[in-house]
């Protein structure tokens, strides 16, 4: 399609990871958003629109302007869980197509590590009426009466799901940055303490501290960025339910809206795909989620993990960080895939080996929220 204006990713950074009790949720953002900023060459004094998600504040782009010092003239706080950041980035890129804003920062912070949940407990929400009371793990009792339906429906197996969280350590272990780095074996994940059947701790997230940073900027900016601007070339976004038991079928996701929009908008086909990263929040959210964006059809995701297709090397390279497995998962983790995405496609890995995604021109980032609730996909491309 014809773009009246064009936008683009033009700096990425993220805070200090892990464990950081020095830091609260706004320092987390301001941290990264000065290093997202500053790799940019622009300053706060340019942004124009603030894009933050989180049940940390009531307001939460009004908290956080003020401890920036900012006074943004568009502010979108939608939260749709982890994947409230590619809808941010497809919801600047429409306002900047609009005219209506030049540069566009986006943020999350979290200290879910070291500072507990600070999810709102609000009695109004449905599963805290209708489904917690019932003694309901939430959201990996979710994830496992998921993995527990994919696996009596397609005949999938512990090990295939255990498949992607060695993959997701591989990647890790050539990330300095990465949380957990050490090899993991198939074997490990089965022999790790049983947390929901079928899901394995391994077969998990990490529960970190963080924060992560992202400017866009309009074209007309692109010649005063210090980056190489990293278009977005299309979005699409969806929901299917809130709380798992009014999911229309629960082995198939938004993803299956959101990605096939995307796609379209981008004018790209499956094989023009470089590099995916996709929300892996549990090893089974992989595999519906490859399963529901087309990569392959229903019930053939367990066989196309296996063998390292999706490790270093491997022919399809996926989540090259390390992802929320052994990476870094603070909460929401949507924000982490686009800086990934972003960092491959300007070949900033160059000369760490397999690291880098060679000849990588275009990139899937696809975010999940809730429990298989809602999707975002982004595709992004070499500017």
């Amino acid at each position: 399609m014809t773009r009246s204006r064009r936008a683009a990713v033009v700096g990425v950074a993220h805070s200090d990871l892990g464990k950081t009790p020095h830091l609260s949720v706004m320092s987390q953002q301001a941290l990264a958003a000065k290093k997202a900023l500053d790799e940019s060459g622009l300053g706060f004094g340019d942004v124009d629109a603030l894009f933050t998600s989180g049940m940390w504040s009531w307001a939460p782009a009004l908290s956080l302007a003020e401890y920036l010092g900012i006074q943004p003239k568009y502010m979108d706080t939608s939260s749709v869980g982890g994947c409230s950041f590619e809808t941010h980035v497809g919801h600047a890129m429409a306002a900047i197509e609009a005219g209506m804003i030049d540069v566009a920062l986006i943020t999350y912070g979290s200290t879910a590590k070291t500072g507990g949940s600070n999810w709102a407990d609000a009695a109004d929400v449905m599963e805290r009426q209708f489904v917690f009371p019932y003694g309901f793990p939430d959201p990996i009792g979710a994830y496992a009466m998921a993995a527990q339906r994919y696996m009596h429906t397609y005949g999938a197996t512990s090990a295939q799901l255990a498949e992607v969280a060695v993959a997701a350590r591989a990647w890790a272990g050539m990330n300095p940055e990465a949380y957990l780095r050490e090899p993991i074996t198939v074997d490990d994940v089965l022999n790790s303490t049983m947390i929901a059947d079928p899901l394995h701790k391994m077969d998990c997230c990490l529960v970190t501290d963080g924060g992560g940073a992202i400017v866009v900027a309009a074209e007309e900016r692109w010649a005063e960025i210090a980056t190489k601007p990293v278009e977005i070339l299309g979005y699409g976004e969806s929901m299917t339910h809130m709380s798992i038991a009014n999911s229309p079928d629960i082995t198939v996701t938004g993803a299956a809206v959101s990605g096939p929009a995307a796609m379209q908008m981008a004018g790209v086909h499956f094989e023009d795909i470089d590099l995916v990263e996709v929300y892996d929040s549990f090893t089974i959210t992989v595999l519906l989620t490859l399963e529901s964006l087309g990569f392959c059809k229903p019930g053939e995701a367990a066989s196309f993990v296996e063998n390292g297709r999706i490790a270093p090397g491997g022919e399809f390279p996926l989540n090259t960080n390390g992802g929320g497995l052994s990476f870094t998962h603070p909460g929401m983790y949507g924000i982490f895939l686009l800086i990934e995405a972003t960092r491959q496609l300007r070949g900033d890995y160059a000369g760490e080996g397999l690291r880098q995604v060679s000849d990588a021109d275009v990139a899937l980032v696809h975010g999940t929220g809730g429990t298989l609730s809602s999707t975002s996909t982004v595709i992004l491309g070499k500017g």
